[in-house]
């Protein structure tokens, strides 16, 4: 997370004094380890598979993606902590150990989410699963209206591009709705290696502007954070605190803590202007836009202008 804070403009000498302090992201994940580092982050857990009252991460990718979001970085002197350490997470369990759930258990953590975000104070609606094709049109299209559904509600729904490209309308069917913001995975033109970088992979919308789909890019390569199966000593020290992981999911909360820094700044925004802010902080890469979108995220940017 040290690299991404640095390409994006999200040190914590470049965006105190905001943390995200009073803002929740709600997490539609494989759930939520206690982690030292996420420790005071969790506002609630909501488990859609097998109801458990106590918070889990059987994959660990729900974990690493709330580190990424809310981190403090305790295990690390600070060095990993994520975008917004003072945000809270709503962690809704939809998908299962090996990262794959049902379009049903998707909508039914949507549901809750809006029943609750009065509650616990919810402003974000952060979604880092890369869905791929949905065989029933009309499911595809309840899961859509039901995001929708969300943004009109007043939440800012982020979600990721998916791991399907390069080739062009290989978005995820989730990033195509008019009113999320989708995220792609860019890692930076100085990424040493950009053949291996998720940029590669990253889903992209149609040639042309008949879609100007994604809406921005964070990098999503090689990102450490928080790892779900951590093993604490008797000595106080915590063995495989970080795991390292890639992709678009790794993007997405990326945007939703500058999401929660940008409210906490604003608290009277709506996602509406939320949205703006984010786009238009963007720093263009110069690249097509099926893409890059609007460009890079550039947090700094999106506190100061």
């Amino acid at each position: 997370m040290n690299r991404v804070k640095r390409v994006i403009h999200a040190l914590p000498s470049q965006t105190a004094p905001y943390t995200g302090a009073g803002v929740t992201a709600a997490l539609l994940d494989t759930g939520f380890s206690l982690h030292p580092d996420l420790s005071g982050r969790l506002a609630a857990f909501k488990d859609f598979l097998s109801e458990s009252r106590m918070p889990y991460d059987d994959s660990g990718h729900g974990t690493h993606v709330a580190g990424c979001l809310c981190g403090s970085g305790q295990c690390s002197g600070g060095l990993y902590s994520g975008v917004a350490p003072g945000c809270r997470i709503l962690s809704c369990k939809v998908l299962n150990a090996k990262g794959e759930g049902c379009v049903d258990d998707m909508i039914s953590g949507i549901r809750h989410v809006l029943d609750t975000r009065r509650l616990y104070r919810t402003r974000i609606l952060s979604i880092s699963v890369g869905v791929g094709r949905i065989e029933e049109k009309r499911s595809q299209q309840k899961l859509i209206s039901w995001l929708e559904e969300a943004w009109d509600a007043g939440l800012l729904v982020i979600v990721a591009a998916g791991n399907k490209g390069p080739a062009p309308e290989s978005i995820s069917p989730l990033g195509t709705a008019n009113r999320v913001i989708c995220v792609g995975c860019h890692d930076g033109k100085k990424f040493p290696n950009r053949k291996n970088s998720c940029e590669s992979y990253s889903g992209r919308g149609p040639a042309g502007n008949l879609l100007r789909k994604p809406d921005l890019v964070s990098p999503g390569t090689g990102v450490v954070s928080c790892s779900a199966f951590f093993r604490p000593t008797r000595s106080g020290k915590v063995l495989n605190a970080y795991a390292v992981k890639s992709g678009t999911s790794m993007s997405v909360p990326a945007v939703s803590g500058a999401a929660a820094l940008l409210w906490e700044k604003y608290p009277s925004f709506t996602n509406e202007q939320v949205r703006e802010k984010l786009l238009f902080g963007a720093q263009d890469l110069g690249e097509e836009w099926g893409k890059q979108g609007w460009g890079m995220l550039d947090v700094r940017r999106c506190l100061t202008g």
